[in-house]
């Protein structure tokens, strides 16, 4: 790594598609480094390479050239970095609807190269509250509805306190003051030393952010946002309403941080589930591709 504290670093990552005759080039030699305890967006308009960037980084795709370095583990595929390391929420969520919320939250835990349920109980009980699901962590995900499921699965990437975390949309289901009550989990997440990547259309969110990245026709630019807040004001704010953070009800779906904004009424829809019984149609890769690296 060039730089101290970088989580990881990409280097002129280059990465075309066929579309019949047209060759479409996604990523351009692209170059970005992340540093550890920083959150940045990813922006762009649809089409122009972002979710490309972030299945590189998550070991999805192979770049056509170029180089991906993780501080953790130099020259490790990324496909092969355990959860600790990396952790993704991708717009599919891959909850499983055997498991009820909480063992959805749990499933890093319980992977063979996890710590174990009750290593993370305290952090799990801790996410579960932040995030409005503790009062139907018992029911599984085709009982509640999209904006929770979404909660469910951040709660989920969080749980082990991962060094990268790749969140794709994470408040695309959410009204405006959980959208806002996402941001402020993934800030917490980033104070406690977690380098968060996220992809987001939500300009109003862009304030929770420490810096911003435009993504066009396969080229990286830093944007300017003079709205973005101090760092350490944004994390003030998270502790103080952690410490403030009273026991959900399971309905209705609204913040723990709102203050002036109105519930927004949020359409019931349930998102994909992974089967889990023997002859379905969802494989290995397929799993991978919903929940991100296990191993």
């Amino acid at each position: 790594m060039s730089k101290v504290n970088a989580v990881v670093r990409l280097s002129e990552i280059k990465k075309s598609y066929r579309r019949g005759p047209e060759e479409v080039r996604a990523l351009d030699g692209v170059t970005l480094e992340l540093k550890k305890g920083e959150v940045v967006a990813l922006v762009g308009p649809s089409g122009s390479g972002k979710t490309t960037l972030l299945n590189i980084l998550a070991g999805w795709e192979d770049p056509d050239s170029g180089t991906i370095e993780y501080s953790s583990a130099p020259g490790t595929h990324p496909g092969n970095l355990p959860w600790r390391d990396i952790a993704i929420l991708p717009q599919s969520l891959g909850l499983i609807d055997e498991m009820n919320v909480r063992e959805n939250v749990e499933l890093a835990a319980r992977l063979p190269e996890g710590p174990g349920v009750g290593a993370v109980k305290e952090r799990i009980d801790g996410l579960l509250g932040v995030l409005g699901l503790a009062g139907f962590q018992d029911r599984p995900p085709s009982e509640i509805s999209i904006g929770e499921q979404q909660r469910t699965a951040l709660a989920r990437a969080l749980s082990l306190s991962p060094q990268l975390l790749l969140a794709d949309e994470p408040s695309g289901h959410q009204d405006a003051a959980w959208a806002e009550g996402v941001f402020r989990a993934i800030r917490a997440a980033a104070k406690q030393g977690t380098s968060c990547l996220v992809a987001t259309h939500n300009e109003e969110l862009l304030q929770f952010v420490d810096r911003i990245v435009g993504i066009r026709d396969g080229h990286l630019v830093d944007v300017e946002h003079p709205g973005l807040r101090p760092p350490e004001e944004l994390a003030a704010e998270v502790v103080a309403a952690a410490e403030s953070e009273q026991p959900m009800e399971p309905a209705p779906d609204h913040s723990p941080f709102r203050s002036v904004v109105e519930p927004v009424e949020e359409e019931t829809q349930v998102a994909p589930a992974v089967k889990l019984h023997p002859g379905d149609d969802e494989g290995d890769d397929d799993l991978r591709s919903k929940f991100g690296p296990a191993t």
